[in-house]
């Protein structure tokens, strides 16, 4: 038992700290693709500053990612090894397929893109970055793939006691992966933006290089808006998936231990007993749960207590009701993180459409927190995903139990969580020297080159 605790601890550990730099990584790639594309359609110096500036930000945080990324494979045949015999020939395929085409297909332009100023045509730049953002959208894809067969498994067969793909359009056509991925992506989206919001907010309040970050403040603003709302929206989608496909999550994420009424209330603050099956103080909005679940006010919503026996009886004896405590906080914290952000967003859109974006200080210092918003909403979504989901390792398949490794110690385990814990430490310090050292340094001149146009390429 003590191995499997530090197994989860270190999983979970280290993929909530690779977590931080993807969403970033993704969604900051789209607006600097953005930004150079109003460059090449204006031809106004000041996008390509832009698209400059913020390529830096994106580059430190690509590049960190990669590393943090890494340890996720090898975690696979450390710790989880029963896991990677049993559902290896599944799940290894859309990570196989991540690595060697869309993350070659990442690495290979931003190179071009790095390397490529004024030495390849615009048309051509422009369309190397277009492709790293290409890139970085089929990394998640395959990866939520992956993760989607771990949550509502499709497309396989169980022989010789394991499980074998039996149809790769399944897995891509994953009712589970067709609201993930969006979800995914729109927040991705958001902490992209709200980074450029923060950091431009940071520069409009000291009053430097204003002609960048005023139109770097407001391309990020609609964006925000546009993808927190989407976000939202995506997420109420797949809020009623989970009543059908996961009850038991959409349950524990309620501390609904037994059967709701006809008119489902949506808890607001509850004291959760576990140990005696209750909630000895809930308030409660009438009719939400139901609105949330079936876009109904009538409509009843399964407990724990039911699901319990429901899975005793198909899966047999055991425990499956996952930790509630964590998964009913983190999808509130969430989701209160979600409003903020679409709140800040529209302060931000109505200020801009004012032309009062340089007088709201008071607005641009909150701005400076908020990048942290999508990060928690990010954070605490996958938390709720992942305990949600226990007992299991991949629901209905294999239980978390029986998926880690039988021939690992406890103290194997334990040192290797010091040690990334460091790594990962020494990685953050470096991450942010680097993140605010870029910032305090502001927009470079850009170099003004004659030569340079759309129809000359010169060799790298």
């Amino acid at each position: 038992m003590a191995n499997l605790l530090l197994a989860r601890w270190q999983f979970g550990i280290t993929t909530v700290y690779h977590f931080l730099f993807v969403p970033l990584t993704i969604g900051l790639v789209i607006i600097v693709a953005l930004m150079e594309t109003l460059y090449v359609t204006r031809k106004d110096e000041k996008y390509k500053q832009m698209a400059k500036f913020w390529g830096k930000l994106f580059l430190i945080n690509f590049a960190v990612g990669v590393v943090t990324g890494i340890l996720q494979e090898f975690q696979f045949g450390m710790n989880w090894a029963s896991y990677s015999r049993f559902v290896g020939d599944v799940f290894g395929a859309p990570l196989a397929v991540e690595a060697l085409l869309a993350f070659f297909m990442e690495s290979t332009f931003l190179g071009i893109w790095i390397f490529g100023w004024d030495r390849v045509s615009k048309g051509l730049h422009l369309a190397a970055i277009w492709l790293v953002a290409l890139g970085t959208t089929l990394s998640a894809l395959w990866i939520l793939a992956a993760n989607s067969f771990m949550q509502e498994p499709v497309g396989y067969a169980v022989r010789n006691g394991h499980a074998e793909m039996t149809s790769f359009g399944a897995l891509l056509t994953n009712p589970q992966l067709l609201f993930e991925f969006p979800h995914v992506w729109f927040g991705a989206v958001a902490t992209g933006s709200f980074m450029v919001l923060g950091v431009s907010a940071y520069m409009l309040l000291r009053k430097r290089d204003v002609h960048i970050f005023k139109p770097s403040f407001q391309i990020a603003v609609t964006l925000a808006l546009i993808s927190s709302v989407l976000v939202a929206v995506v997420g109420h989608g797949q809020a009623q998936h989970l009543v059908k496909e996961q009850p038991m999550k959409m349950a524990a994420s309620e501390a609904l231990w037994t059967n709701s009424p006809d008119v489902a209330p949506w808890s607001l603050v509850a004291v959760i007993d576990r140990k005696d099956h209750k909630d000895t103080m809930n308030i409660q909005i009438p009719g939400v749960l139901s609105l949330l679940a079936y876009n109904n006010l009538h409509g009843s919503v399964q407990g724990m207590d039911e699901l319990q026996q429901q899975y005793v009886q198909k899966y047999g004896p055991g425990n499956y009701i996952p930790p509630v405590q964590p998964t009913y906080w983190s999808f509130r914290f969430m989701v209160l993180a979600g409003s903020l952000m679409i709140l800040m967003a529209i302060w931000g859109q109505v200020m801009v459409a004012r032309n009062k974006l340089e007088k709201s200080r008071k607005m641009l210092r909150l701005f400076l927190p908020a990048i942290a918003l999508p990060y928690i909403a990010n954070t605490l979504g996958w938390i709720m995903t992942e305990i949600g989901r226990q007992p299991w390792a991949v629901f209905g398949l294999l239980k978390t139990t029986d998926g880690v490794s039988p021939t690992v110690t406890a103290g194997m385990v334990g040192t290797s969580v010091v040690v990334f814990t460091l790594v990962y430490a020494i990685m953050a310090v470096i991450c942010v020297f680097l993140f605010v050292r870029t910032v305090r340094q502001g927009v470079q001149p850009v170099q003004l080159d004659a030569s340079h146009s759309d129809t000359t390429i010169t060799p790298l």
